[in-house]
């Protein structure tokens, strides 16, 4: 069992006037925070006032490339050769450490976004070709992997830092990936349910899927959506579930 994790949220996925998500709230209970980079969700002022924000609360920050999709909100898949996977991952990984940087800050974590990260589970070759564009850049950073898939190959074959993740809102299939969104069941919205269940993972050492599955993982940190209507909700229960039961709550080293 493990005693001590990291509590990670997805957010600044707010563009202009539109507002998604509850960042504010949710940096008053996480530990690390993963900020979109302007593709899938994000500008450069969201950017901004996120990654001040995080800071003032302790939060650490991470860099959360998607695919150039707006409309879709990164979650629709596409087909991209692995040059241009590079050079989409380099730009976005270049911003998200300026404008950290400009914040008084320095990212920490590298976490893959929504159909991108999807695929990365799916395919070790995909991950690689993400993973070495982001070590091009900044070796040093902390990949965050959908633990006991194909992205754990990947980082374990590149020899990178690596911290294994689970969701605190989504259902997984008996391998290790997440159901697909388009499924019932896929995202998880009742709190009293979601605390409960993440500290049964963590208690176990072990991934539990819909079909009831333990699959033993590594869990270094567990993520909320932000843009999930509940968030705020399920990161308190999450949370408490988790200190009821000894384990402590914070960043990972």
């Amino acid at each position: 069992m493990a005693t001590r994790v990291d509590l990670n949220a997805d957010m600044g996925e707010s563009f202009g006037p539109w507002v998604m998500g509850h960042d504010a709230e949710l940096l008053n209970t996480i530990t690390s925070a993963n900020i979109a980079c302007g593709f899938h969700a994000g500008d450069p002022d969201v950017m901004a006032h996120t990654m001040a924000l995080a800071l003032k609360n302790g939060v650490g920050l991470g860099c959360h490339p998607g695919f150039d999709d707006l409309r879709g909100f990164g979650r629709r898949r596409l087909n991209m050769s692995a040059a241009e996977l590079t050079n989409m991952l380099t730009y976005q990984l270049g911003a998200s450490q300026a404008m950290a940087r400009a914040a008084g800050g320095e990212i920490r974590h590298f976490k893959l976004h929504g159909a991108l990260s999807n695929m990365c589970s799916e395919n070790k070759e995909m991950a690689l070709i993400c993973y070495r564009a982001a070590r091009a850049i900044a070796p040093e950073l902390r990949i965050m992997v959908l633990v006991e898939t194909a992205q754990q190959e990947a980082v374990r074959e590149l020899g990178a830092p690596w911290v294994g993740e689970i969701f605190a809102d989504r259902a997984y299939n008996d391998d290790a990936t997440l159901v697909d969104r388009a499924l019932p069941g896929a995202v998880i919205h009742d709190a009293t349910m979601a605390g409960p269940r993440i500290a049964e993972m963590v208690r176990e050492g072990a991934i539990i899927t819909q079909s009831g599955k333990r699959i033993p993982a590594r869990i270094d940190t567990i993520c909320l959506h932000g843009d999930t209507p509940e968030a705020v909700d399920l990161a308190a229960s999450v949370r408490t579930s988790l200190e009821a039961d000894g384990v402590s709550v914070r960043q990972f080293d």
